[in-house]
Parts: structure tokens; sequence; C-alpha cells
């Protein structure tokens, strides 16, 4: 990893606090208990970086060799649930939803190629770690609640720009040498604006086969 790399550890925090709160508001949105709350905010957190560590890396993941994870995570469900209240509206809850998606994903990426560059994966290698970190959580957090996860549903170009954000990291960091640290927080943030601007517009890809 670059000895200049300052962000993982921040990034990480940031993309399991909106992973965790996604999760806990989408077990809140189908009325589950606590426990199906917390379960889903655990799962949507935790998810991304067990399918990368667990499956890709074959390393320990972070959230069962840190003691800050699982009381994070609590903390953000309680948070969540507080919020749900507040929110009173079906609408408002699934707009936070993608709000908190679109930083969770990104952020789950470019840590999740920094630990894919760590391990020596060549360069398809890293940019598939991290797309798969990237979604990971939310896959899950969508099976979990039986639904289709909504990156392989037509919509509004979820693993385009996953993949965008990735292959924009790569360039600038491994191809121009620019600082990682800087870039990565760049990456989260051109995601972030770009998928705002699709809801914004409306774009959307089409199922392969009509009706």
């Amino acid at each position: 990893m670059p000895a200049d790399f300052q962000a993982p550890p921040l990034l990480d925090f940031v993309a399991v606090v909106a992973w965790a709160l996604s999760g806990a508001l989408v077990g809140l949105r189908k009325r589950f208990d606590i426990v199906g709350v917390f379960m889903t905010a655990l799962v949507a957190a935790a998810g991304g970086g067990l399918i990368r560590d667990g499956l890709l890396l074959q390393r320990v993941p972070p959230v069962l060799t840190s003691p800050l994870y699982l009381p994070l995570i609590a903390a953000v469900t309680v948070f969540a649930i507080a919020l749900a209240q507040r929110l009173h509206n079906a609408r408002k809850i699934e707009t936070v939803i993608e709000l908190v998606d679109a930083v969770g994903t990104p952020a789950f990426a470019v840590v999740s190629m920094e630990f894919a560059r760590q391990a020596g994966l060549p360069l398809p290698g890293v940019l598939m770690v991290g797309c798969v970190g990237g979604v990971g959580g939310g896959v899950l957090r969508d099976i979990l609640v039986r639904e289709i996860p909504e990156i392989m549903q037509p919509g509004r170009y979820l693993a385009i720009l996953v993949a965008l954000s990735c292959a924009l990291y790569m360039i600038l960091t491994i191809g121009f040498s620019l600082p990682a640290a800087p870039v990565g927080w760049g990456a989260v943030a051109f995601y972030f604006c770009v998928r705002l601007l699709t809801v914004r517009m409306d774009w959307r890809t089409r199922a392969v086969l009509g009706e």
C-alpha cells in the first residue's frame, strides 16, 4: 500500500456507517423488529468486506478483528430508528437510502482496491475486487430482505458508475502517480455527483429483452 495513503481507515468507517444506515432503513421500511433492523444493518455494512476478504483476498475481515465495528453498527441502527421516526414518509426514507448508498458504494470500492493492491493482485483483479467490494453489501442486503438486488435490475447505471469510479481511481493513482488519499475522496465525490445526476435526470438502463 502506498506510504502516503492515509484514507482507507477513515473511508472504511465512512463506508461502514453509510451501509449500516442504508441497511437499517431498509429493515425499517420492511417493518422488521429491532433484531431484524440490526441484522440488515450488519449484513449491509459488513457484507462487502466479508465477500472481499473471505472469498477474494482470503484474509480476515476487519469487522472480525476491530472492536469498533459492531458497536458502530449498533449505534447507527439506533440513529436510523430515530431518523425514520422523524421522517414519517416512505419516499423520504427511500431518498436517504439512495444518498447513503451513493457514499458507501464508492468508499468501499476504493478501500477494497487498496487491499487488493496490497495483496499484489494484477490490475484487472484490483478492479474486480473494488467493484465487488463496493456493491457486495447492497447485494446481500437485498437478498436478505427477499428483493432482487438493485444492481441487477434496469436502473440508474449502478454497476457502470462503480466500474468507472474504480477505473478513474486506478488511472490517476497508478497511471499518473497522483496521491492516493485525495484521489480516493475524489472518486467518492465523482460517484456521488454522477449518481445524483442520474437520479435528477432520471437516466435509466433498460432490460435487454422488452416485454
